[in-house]
């Protein structure tokens, strides 16, 4: 009989051990580690990140006409502000607009508080180094701009000691300064032209069709173009380098590409400036 009850107890005890094995407390059968398919497997890879929240975000400055400003019922509008819309809309998420000045954009970037830039940012050999950028989206030629007056600037050579305003580590700014001038640093166009204006600077430089867009809105300003570059730069949107950023990367070019042929760039550009520059070259 105790025979028969010792039995009996090792086997309840050899079952019991069965059970915990196959998932009782501390690990289930049916758990999954972070970062595993059952959690969507989105760590390291940015544009699935994105999508599985639903949003992308977007820093741009909100103040550099016709690019990305605001209306007069004070509405984000602009070409950037359009693009980035429909960028969003061939990724499946809401835009998350981010406005600020020019640095800290560049600083929210690289800190990864931003996904893109959207902002009419020009290509140079320096951001490549540092950024990767999409296909370009668009061209502009550098305008230096002086008050009617100025008969002095007549070349980018003539830069060499003058006095010239821009946010700092702009294109534009690299420009005036590799052709010797002395450049401020201001927060945006606005007070770039404060400056023109009261004679504290000589010149500024800037693309040519947000001097378009500034004498169209201020018809009787006091300023010209005294040159125009010969070459056209492209605009494209910068993003972290890295692995994680690729698949955004091919994401945003594909929509781009689809954008420009089926037109719609090329209607926006002539919406907000007046001319196609959705051709870069």
């Amino acid at each position: 009989m105790k025979m028969k009850k010792l039995l009996a107890l090792l086997l309840a005890l050899c079952l019991t051990l069965a059970l915990a094995a196959c998932g009782g407390e501390g690990g289930s059968a049916n758990s999954e580690p972070a970062g595993s398919a059952a959690s969507g497997g989105t760590e390291g890879d940015l544009l699935a990140q994105i999508q599985g929240k639903g949003e992308i975000t977007v820093a741009m400055e909100g103040t550099w006409a016709p690019w990305t400003f605001h209306d007069e019922d004070d509405n984000l509008v602009g070409y950037d502000v359009e693009v980035s819309q429909k960028i969003g809309e061939k990724l499946g998420v809401k835009v998350n607009f981010i406005e600020g000045e020019w640095d800290g954009l560049l600083a929210g970037l690289d800190s990864g508080r931003y996904d893109l830039m959207v902002n009419g940012v020009s290509v140079d050999e320096e951001r490549k180094e540092k950024y990767d950028f999409s296909i370009p989206y668009a061209a502009n030629r550098t305008a230096v701009i002086v008050k009617n007056e100025n008969e002095d600037i007549k070349s980018m050579e003539d830069l060499e000691g003058k006095h010239t305003a821009n946010t700092l580590n702009s294109t534009y700014a690299k420009i005036a300064e590799a052709h010797g001038a002395e450049v401020t640093g201001v927060d945006d166009l606005n007070q770039t032209f404060e400056l023109l204006f009261s004679g504290r600077i000589d010149a500024t430089l800037n693309d040519e069709v947000a001097y378009y867009d500034y004498m169209k809105n201020h018809p009787d300003a006091d300023i010209k173009i005294a040159v125009l570059s010969d070459e056209a730069v492209q605009v494209a949107i910068p993003m972290r380098k890295g692995e994680e950023t690729r698949t955004l990367r091919e994401a945003v070019d594909k929509a781009l590409a689809e954008l420009k042929e089926d037109g719609t760039l090329t209607e926006l550009s002539e919406k907000y400036f007046g001319v196609d520059i959705s051709q870069a070259e």
